[in-house]
């Protein structure tokens, strides 16, 4: 064999390996044809790794800011959530595994998903949607990484700039769904 036929031999077989491992995805035989569909589940990107994955789809923990203790309204109230820049209508996904506890329409949050956890210890807060996912319902449950909504920019958020809203309160048992103490999700995303 001539070295030159060997190399490119070498370059078309390093080539076909990187071609498999960044571009081939192998889906289990089992697997729900259509991940956007409300009953369906789309295995999270890390949910090896981390209980929660960053409910925006796309959109990498690297790319997180923390803007939990940002002030809002003039310095009148302090955030207690992240806000996840993305595109309008950019999929927003279930970060953790749960129920939805209620779907709300509110002057500051907009179009707005809660998200019960199955312990019920934590509530999931997801506004300024552009839209639901079809057919989500309260009491339906949920999986990481399921499709909920759309990025949007629905009630007080600026249209030019729309994100999600993402909160995550502890609950006190009984608590109702909008109670609760804002914790950070910040690091719980990162630790991705």
């Amino acid at each position: 064999m001539r070295p030159q036929a060997w190399g490119g031999g070498v370059a078309a077989l390093l080539l076909c390996i990187a071609f498999a491992h960044f571009c081939v995805r192998i889906v289990p035989a089992d697997a729900p044809s259509s991940p956007r569909s409300p009953g369906s589940f789309r295995p999270a990107q890390s949910a090896e790794t981390g209980e929660l994955v960053v409910p925006v789809e796309g959109v990498p923990p690297s790319a997180l800011v923390d803007t939990f203790t940002q002030a809002r309204a003039g310095g009148a109230r302090p955030h207690d959530a992240i806000d996840i820049m993305a595109a309008r209508g950019r999929g927003v996904v279930a970060a953790a595994d749960g129920r939805v506890e209620k779907l709300f329409w509110s002057e500051e949050g907009g179009r707005t998903v809660y998200q019960r956890s199955p312990d019920g210890r934590r509530i999931y807060y997801y506004a300024h949607l552009d839209s639901y996912a079809p057919g989500l319902r309260e009491g339906q449950g949920l999986r990481r990484g399921q499709m909920i909504g759309t990025v949007g920019s629905t009630g007080n958020a600026d249209d030019a700039a729309p994100h999600l809203h993402f909160a995550i309160h502890e609950m006190r048992p009984g608590e109702p769904w909008y109670g609760g103490t804002p914790i950070n999700p910040y690091p719980l995303l990162r630790r991705q």
